[in-house]
């Protein structure tokens, strides 16, 4: 038996240096701190034993992990570890870089590879994937989260939709007067910009409290299709510049317009901001994006894609585990 240490570089090969002690792997190592790195996607030695928890990886560990591209800006690595840790349970979580879901989740089929969570841009991908979807995650044309059975079976789930939707209903009530037994959403104008799995799931989960939701989306076909499944008009970003219908509108934004590094982008004017009570983005790095900020000044309730991101994860840590949602600060 000869010590082998295997390492593989870049993005792709991120895994392998936080999974090596489960498949045998004599050693891996990190730098000493980020900057410092020896060689490209290296880990820093702090984010390897405190972030992944290595000390405690064995043959024996539940790996679960966020599936998309990019998926290198993603914090849901911190927040699941520190979950499962919090709870004791042999598991750990990282991210993949993926290009093909179907072939991913075919060449990772082990039941050791328990869950995953799916992020841009294989949401949509993700319902076909799976043996079996949540009535729900089949309606909405989404998936973000993915179980293994024990069988063997991917079932699909989407946690997205009430996150988000939540979210921006404790939002407007935190900050506007609200009908304490209805929806804050009911009867009012809600755009959503994007067409995507996100998209799909804020205009799914828009619609059943009762609120008026319009599509807009750069590609036009792509805005019509989603409109037409929810019964609300489409338009392209060119068209929502001058769409002003109404004062007091809610504006959603699910597309990546604004994600690090691009931080100086923005999906609408500041002058088409002033039409909207409320604006949501998706995007959580960095925590408040130029939408958010330009809406503020604008006078409008924001709400961070932060909020959304934690109260996914929460749904997604009950499906993983079988235990009830963790409160996450």
């Amino acid at each position: 038996q000869v010590p082998i240490i295997g390492l593989v570089m870049n993005d792709r090969g991120f895994i392998s240096r936080v999974l090596c002690p489960k498949f045998g792997g004599y050693l891996t190592f990190g730098s000493l701190e980020k900057g410092k790195e020896s060689a490209p996607s290296q880990p820093t030695a702090a984010d390897l034993i405190n972030v992944y928890n290595i000390r405690q990886i064995g043959p024996d560990t539940k790996v679960f992990g966020i599936i998309g591209n990019p998926v290198g800006h993603s914090k849901s690595p911190i927040l699941h570890n520190e979950a499962f840790r919090s709870v004791g349970l042999n598991a750990v979580y990282v991210p993949f870089l993926v290009d093909d879901l179907a072939k991913f989740l075919s060449t990772y089929s082990s039941p050791d590879f328990a869950g995953f969570s799916c992020t841009i841009p294989h949401k949509e991908a993700a319902v076909r994937c799976c043996d079996e979807v949540d009535p729900i995650a089949r309606d909405i044309g989404a998936v973000n989260t993915i179980i293994r059975k024990p069988d063997g079976k991917l079932v699909g789930y989407n946690t997205d939709y009430v996150g988000a939707i939540s979210a921006i209903e404790d939002g407007i009530r935190a900050t506007q007067q609200t009908h304490s037994t209805v929806s804050p959403l009911a009867g009012r104008l809600f755009v959503v910009i994007g067409a995507g799995g996100a998209g799909k799931a804020l205009a799914y989960g828009a619609k059943e409290k009762g609120a008026r939701v319009v599509i807009a989306n750069r590609t036009f076909a792509r805005a019509q299709e989603l409109g037409n499944l929810i019964g609300g008009p489409a338009l392209t970003l060119t068209e929502l510049e001058n769409y002003h219908p109404e004062e007091g509108m809610i504006l959603a934004n699910t597309t990546a317009i604004g994600m690090h590094p691009n931080v100086n982008e923005t999906p609408l004017s500041k002058q088409a901001l002033k039409s909207y009570a409320v604006v949501f983005d998706a995007v959580y790095t960095p925590k408040e994006t130029r939408l958010l900020r330009e809406a503020a000044e604008c006078g409008a309730t924001v709400v961070s894609g932060l909020e959304m991101f934690i109260r996914q994860a929460m749904g997604q840590f009950e499906h993983f585990t079988g235990m009830p949602e963790l409160q996450i600060a």
